[in-house]
């Protein structure tokens, strides 16, 4: 545990479960119960390599990967059970429920509805579904005398639908249908055609269906499939008032983050772990390699692009990264950058939210003030629905019962650098 300079308590786990939180950055299809998907596989014929949770952790949801691939084998499993409304609706509601337990008062979880479309079930049946699975969480909790009287923040989401970068038959019906009808098509080309029309049905459900939808993210493999394929999808998003963020830096360079701030008007950068990384700039149009990187992050942190930070899932699917001091975020913290902890995926990770800022507090030696700052940045920075007064008004909330639990574990801060 770590004290801060003329800091009467310590941080401790009591305290960070106590405090609001966020998530920011929190994947649907990663994120659900094992229990919950050992019952959805044996409803639906689903076959897993064991139907134990025991078993699973052993086999699929590790602590630890070998690679970035065997990290990702757990979602063929999870998607495999989500291709109807009652399953999207159940794994929704338990995970609001889940970041509820823990503390966390706003998340904005995100998915990519064609992985879950088929000739069945449309967009919209998919968003509806995971929204009303969100907002029967939602109500429940907000119903509490606590939330009623307004001394506490209630519980809020957004919903952010994720386009892929790239895919493949296989991946869905919804992908593989479009691949067959335009068989003779570039395929980079049909991957932004996807996003475009994510971007349409999206934007259809929060204007029509009235859905809390706040974002659109690209996600998937960074390496040969670059963010500027998308571009008209997220002109498309920037003109109907979504906000943007963008899986860049995670498993590929600083020109990658370059281009979802530049190209795709990225409000937020999903892990930019690789953000400080001149060796890993491709190519040879920067010549000054260091003088492009000291740009970069001079324009994240005055345009205060907040990061989302993962540190078990960077700790898991990055080789170079052996332990987890020498993550990236401890110069994302000396630039003064804007960041939120996040979990990436609660269930392929096996973290949470407290557990993220717990590893934080240990390994980078966080104080109280810091940490203020820091899970506030994720309230303030958040995709929030709704008007920007109500923004600020759920926000001060937030602050006046942070501070409350502050008071309540004797947090009583010194000067500090």
């Amino acid at each position: 545990m770590v004290k801060s300079k003329k800091t009467e308590k310590t941080i401790t786990r009591a305290f960070i479960e106590r405090i609001p939180k966020t998530d920011l950055h929190l994947h649907l299809d990663g994120s659900l119960r094992i229990s919950t998907l050992i019952d959805l596989a044996r409803e639906y014929k689903v076959t897993l390599p064991s139907y134990t949770e025991e078993g699973l952790k052993k086999l699929v949801f590790k602590e630890k990967y070998a690679s970035l691939n065997e990290y990702l084998q757990g979602f063929a499993y999870t998607t495999a059970v989500m291709k109807n409304e009652p399953s999207l609706e159940r794994v929704a509601y338990e995970l609001a429920i889940d970041n509820q337990d823990e503390g966390v008062r706003y998340i904005e979880v995100r998915f990519a509805p064609q992985l879950h479309q088929h000739e069945h079930m449309t967009s919209a049946s998919v968003l509806k579904a995971v929204n009303r699975g969100l907002l029967k969480a939602k109500n429940e909790f907000n119903s509490r005398p606590e939330i009623v009287s307004g001394s506490e923040p209630g519980f809020e989401y957004g919903i952010i639908v994720c386009g892929m970068r790239m895919f493949g038959m296989g991946f869905s019906e919804y992908y593989d249908d479009m691949l067959r009808v335009l068989s003779h098509g570039d395929r980079r080309t049909i991957f932004s055609l996807a996003s475009e029309e994510l971007v349409r049905s999206a934007v259809k459900a929060r204007d029509e269906f009235g859905l809390p939808i706040v974002g659109l993210d690209l996600a998937g493999a960074e390496d040969g499939f670059p963010a500027d394929d998308h571009i008209k999808a997220f002109a498309l998003a920037h003109k109907n008032f979504l906000k943007k963020t963008v899986h860049a830096g995670e498993a590929y360079g600083p020109e990658s983050i370059f281009q979802a701030i530049t190209d795709c008007h990225a409000d937020r950068i999903g892990h930019g772990y690789y953000l400080f990384e001149r060796d890993m700039i491709h190519g040879n149009q920067i010549q000054d390699r260091q003088a492009f990187i000291n740009s970069l992050i001079s324009f994240i942190a005055d345009r205060r692009i907040t990061i989302e930070v993962c540190l078990t899932s960077n700790l898991q699917t990055n080789p170079m990264l052996k332990d987890l001091k020498d993550h990236s975020f401890s110069k994302m913290r000396d630039a003064k950058l804007s960041v939120s902890f996040c979990t990436d995926n609660r269930t392929v990770s096996m973290t949470s939210v407290s557990d993220e800022i717990e590893k934080a507090v240990n390994t980078f030696g966080i104080t109280p003030r810091e940490l203020r700052h820091f899970v506030i940045y994720g309230f303030k920075r958040s995709f929030f629905p709704g008007a920007y007064a109500a923004k600020r008004q759920y926000v001060r909330k937030v602050i006046d019962f942070y501070e409350r639990i502050e008071a309540e574990f004797g947090i009583v801060e010194g000067e500090e650098q």
